[in-house]
């Protein structure tokens, strides 16, 4: 049955791109010239129905764009790498532009190099996710096939996709560019400056009016100013935003040195003995002293610190940190201080002060409301105690919820994070590391995770555990998904109840082991299914502290059933973990409130959509 249900649908989907009508082939490199570009306007009138199999990424090498997002109106230019060992004489490239599963142009490419490039200018539509299919044709059969996934958005807060940069030592141009460009790659469309400052309360080393051309991060690692900007102007170039990372309420040993007062800490007991403070390993700078975030102050002394940063360095916002609760502590008044009532204060005087993008970590949810409630633009969670798959959703759902849908999150989840603590060099769990993307993603947020390497500890300079092929080539496929179908996955959707079934798997409301997790949200006229498949998962913590989670046995077929009392128009389904993300449509029947097809695959994660 399986391989009758995909002959049909690789017969279907060959005949609609060889029968389409040839557009305009734009921007294409001649090899003779980088200005030339031809044309081709011949159209496909035969149609063939033929066997079709393709081979993702024989034939067709690297796919690339040139920006993370883009402006409404701005044009994308494509980069296609050929595989220089094979022969593409009398054969073309076929690109079908496509909004969910709709498409909504097609054009045809002639082969003229090794390389091609082109633009698209997408439809003046904001906040629009596509997914961009291209394949390689030849005299009778489609040969290869690849996606990349395109982002129209003004506000990069809308769909964050958060990364990170930790080093800035000696750094040569090719290095910076290589790093952005992979990054780029995965549409990260903001990017956290970790540990790039001086000290925690003078974050920038400013002499004489000048910024410094070097200093050293709370580790005593050379920071390069030049290596700062490159990457702030690099970012710039893809519509990458730059956050500077510091705490709120943090000082440097010695600090009354620099005009910060005793008067401004805070205490560990009443009698003020002792000022509370975050230890750290002696052959680093300092350890943390902790200031009072409800002192005005102390809110002047650091918000002007934020401003001589701003001055000198672009960076586009403040990517504020915490440290968690601390119990209670106590302020030079002997009052006493609950550090998350304090968020909120700061946070607006901050805002209101500087005028740049701000964000805030609710370190394990703590502070979580308030801070959500305050003038943030996006929600931030850094999470330890929340240790299973339903725990990051409920994250999600829960700052969907207390902003009133103005506000994403982002989840910093480290992978692997025992596997990594015992420091010796070793790869992420690519099973591992999917689930919780799948998850996260699903739910409708973003994971902080992908920077020079990949988090699996809170320090992100760290690199014991390397990201292996496969898992890097399966991420680029998820990134895309969630740029394609941003709209479906975290773009004003509510979760619905509905009645969801299968004969052939467990379908649970909650994660179980032995099932397939499923929820559902609904937008307009369409109801997006969930199904994530821990079948074959040895347990439901996302962390995977060793890196042992087991990959799923991919389902295939499976006999579905969801009930409704509509009249369904359409059935679709896309996954990342095949066919590139490409929608597809699917055969159904609808009779006593139900409608019931099959899933063509599960593996991780498939997203099935029914349209009304």
């Amino acid at each position: 049955m399986k391989k009758m249900m995909l002959f049909i649908m690789m017969i279907a989907m060959t005949i609609m791109i060889l029968g389409c009508t040839n557009g305009t082939n734009s921007d294409q490199t001649d090899p003779q010239s980088e200005d030339n570009h031809e044309d081709s306007t011949e159209e496909i009138t035969d149609e063939v129905e033929i066997e079709t199999s393709f081979n993702h990424g024989e034939w067709l090498g690297q796919l690339s764009n040139d920006k993370a997002a883009y402006e409404v109106g701005e044009t994308v230019t494509f980069t296609l790498a050929l595989n220089d060992e094979k022969d593409f004489d009398g054969k073309d490239i076929i690109v079908k532009y496509k909004r969910l599963s709709d498409t909504i142009e097609e054009v045809q490419l002639d082969i003229i190099d090794h390389q091609l490039t082109w633009d698209w200018t997408p439809p003046e539509e904001d906040f629009t996710g596509y997914m961009v299919e291209v394949y390689l044709r030849g005299q009778d059969e489609m040969i290869d096939h690849l996606n990349i996934a395109v982002d129209v958005s003004s506000e990069w807060t809308k769909f964050p996709r958060y990364g990170y940069l930790s080093d800035y030592g000696e750094m040569s141009e090719e290095e910076q560019v290589a790093v952005i460009e992979r990054l780029n790659r995965f549409h990260i469309n903001s990017l956290q400056f970790y540990d790039w400052k001086d000290l925690h309360h003078i974050p920038a080393r400013v002499i004489d009016g000048e910024l410094a051309s070097s200093w050293t991060d709370i580790a005593n690692r050379e920071v390069l100013r030049s290596s700062v900007e490159n990457y702030i102007r690099l970012a710039h170039e893809r519509n990458m935003k730059a956050m500077n990372y510091n705490l709120i309420f943090g000082a440097n040993e010695n600090y009354q040195d620099d005009g910060v007062k005793e008067e401004w800490g805070l205490y560990t007991d009443p009698s003020l003995e002792q000022q509370d403070k975050h230890p750290l390993p002696d052959s680093w700078k300092s350890s943390i002293y902790l200031m009072n975030p409800e002192n005005r102050e102390w809110q002047d002394y650091m918000i002007e610190s934020q401003k001589q940063v701003f001055e000198h360095l672009d960076f586009d916002g403040w990517h504020a940190d915490q440290l968690g609760h601390r119990g209670t502590l106590w302020d030079w008044d002997g009052n006493a201080v609950e550090l998350d009532q304090t968020y909120a204060s700061f946070m607006n005087y901050a805002k209101e002060e500087l005028d740049v993008y701000m964000g805030l970590n609710s370190v394990s949810m703590y502070g979580a409301e308030e801070i959500a409630k305050s003038n943030v633009d996006y929600a931030y969670v850094e999470a330890w105690g929340e240790t299973k798959y339903q725990d990051l959703k409920e994250i999600i759902d829960f700052h969907w919820e207390v902003s009133d849908g103005e506000l994403s999150t982002v989840l910093a989840a480290y992978m692997n994070y025992e596997l990594a603590g015992q420091g010796n060099p070793a790869e992420f769990n690519t099973p591992g590391v999917l689930f919780t993307d799948a998850v996260i993603f699903a739910a409708g947020g973003n994971h902080i995770e992908l920077g020079e390497n990949m988090l699996g500890r809170e320090y992100f300079p760290d690199k014991t555990l390397s990201i292996p092929d496969e898992l890097e080539h399966r991420l680029i496929r998820y990134y895309d998904f969630t740029v394609a179908y941003q709209n479906l996955l975290r773009d004003d959707l509510i979760e619905i109840e509905k009645e969801v079934s299968s004969e052939n798997v467990l379908i649970t409301e909650k994660p179980l082991l032995s099932a397939v997790w499923n929820f559902t949200k609904q937008k307009d006229n369409k109801e997006v299914h969930h199904f994530i498949n821990f079948t074959d998962a040895i347990s439901l913590d996302w962390k995977d502290e060793m890196g042992t989670q087991t990959a799923p046995d991919p389902r295939q077929d499976l006999q579905m059933s969801i009930a409704t009392d509509q009249t369904v128009e359409k059935v679709w389904y896309a996954t990342p973990d095949h066919e590139e993300g490409s929608a597809i449509e699917l055969t159904f029947t609808q009779e006593n409130d139900q409608i019931i097809f099959e899933l063509p695959t599960l593996e991780y994660w498939s997203m099935v959509v029914v349209e009304y």
